[in-house]
């Protein structure tokens, strides 16, 4: 396995349409993922491609971290998905900006319970907004999303960044704060996503 978040990210992304592309539509939106087995069944995983998206924050000037399992790929899990979660600061300023980015790669916002959105700074100021693009679908989030207690701020602060040779700077979510997020969560493919990336202690010998 390569050393490089976004060679793996970019491998793990082949991988994806590969497999998706074997199989018939499901219907399934990351919206109406399994708790265990997660995205990769769903209809997201069709032509699952993150980098339009990730490049576009970046063109765009405004700070975007990558969070859930396209993070958890970039530190190394080897469970695939089918959606990209993000995590902005939520700053009323940064919203043209965030809008202006999503617009450029044709995507399309819901509200939580499927309603159209408009393609508007002011929409990115919920908790979370659901998004569809060709590339990626999942949810963008602010820091104001309940997370089991946990300083989800803290987290966005604490992002680490990695680099492509091509320039491409993509922001995510630490690997220590991936496995708080993914306990405080507590899903079962939450659990064992964070023990793979921080395996249990074994047990002392009787």
């Amino acid at each position: 396995m390569t050393d490089d978040p976004l060679e793996r990210l970019s491998a793990a992304a082949r991988r994806i349409r590969e497999l998706a592309h074997e199989r018939p539509p499901t219907g399934l939106s990351h919206e109406d993922a399994d708790d265990d087995a997660g995205t990769i069944d769903t209809d997201g995983a069709l032509g699952f491609d993150p980098f339009p998206l990730l490049g576009a924050f970046q063109r765009h000037g405004v700070r975007v971290v990558v969070i859930g399992q396209v993070a958890g790929i970039m530190h190394g899990s080897t469970e695939l998905t089918g959606d990209l979660d993000v995590l902005w600061d939520g700053t009323p300023a940064h919203a043209p900006a965030l809008a202006a980015a999503f617009a450029s790669v044709g995507a399309r916002l819901t509200g939580e319970t499927g309603e159209p959105l408009p393609l508007r700074p002011e929409s990115f100021l919920r908790p979370k907004v659901p998004f569809t693009s060709p590339g990626a679908g999942g949810d963008c989030c602010t820091p104001a999303l309940p997370w089991g207690g946990l300083p989800v701020r803290e987290c966005f602060d604490r992002a680490v960044t990695a680099v492509s040779p091509s320039g491409l700077a993509v922001h995510y979510v630490s690997r220590e704060d991936l496995v708080r997020m993914r306990r405080a969560l507590g899903r079962p493919k939450d659990l064992r996503r964070a023990d793979e990336l921080d395996p249990p202690a074994p047990a002392p010998d009787a």
